[in-house]
């Protein structure tokens, strides 16, 4: 869903990104310094701090544009920087929600469900594509849509009731993914 405005996203965010590779910067070092935000977020939640901890998460999803801004305008699309990026979105996304169960601020069964999910939709839409079936923008709850839900709720002091929504919104998602899978491989 997010993954059409993430693309107008880009195309705003570029003077910022052609900065950033004057400066230098690679896309592997924006999706660190991404992660490192992750981190910053995920701590802020753990100390009970969720206002703190959704501001940090919307900077961190503005990195999360910016490294492949980054990628394009410096020609330097690898499949290295692929892996990296979503490996540490993963881990993102697992301290992000961890810190929010640390932190008190959600019941531990809606959160650990929600980590479930969160990881399976990307889990599914990578299994997905190996077997040939393109699943981006298939579901609900792609990486974008998770992250705004969390912060936005946190900004507006329901990070619990964000979590509750994450954890049923994510499951479906992987479920939407399955069928599409199934769908697009039957008889092969």
């Amino acid at each position: 869903m997010l993954n059409r405005v993430k693309e107008r996203v880009s195309a705003a965010v570029k003077p910022i990104a052609g900065s950033m590779v004057a400066l230098g910067l690679s896309p592997n070092h924006v999706t660190i310094l991404g992660f490192a935000l992750s981190l910053i977020s995920a701590y802020a939640f753990f100390s009970s701090s969720a206002q703190i901890g959704g501001f940090f998460l919307l900077i961190a999803g503005l990195f999360d544009v910016l490294d492949g801004a980054v990628a394009r305008i410096s020609g330097r699309v690898t499949k290295w920087g692929g892996v990296l990026d979503s490996t540490l979105d993963r881990y993102s996304d697992i301290a992000i929600i961890s810190g929010i169960i640390l932190g008190g601020l959600c019941d531990a069964f809606w959160g650990l469900l929600s980590i479930m999910g969160s990881v399976m939709v990307s889990y599914v839409r990578a299994r997905g594509e190996v077997e040939g079936v393109k699943l981006s923008s298939v579901g609900l709850m792609e990486r974008a849509e998770r992250m705004v839900l969390i912060a936005l709720s946190a900004l507006v002091g329901y990070t619990w009731a964000g979590i509750i929504l994450l954890a049923i919104l994510t499951n479906i998602t992987v479920c939407q993914r399955l069928l599409h899978v199934r769908a697009s491989l039957r008889g092969l």
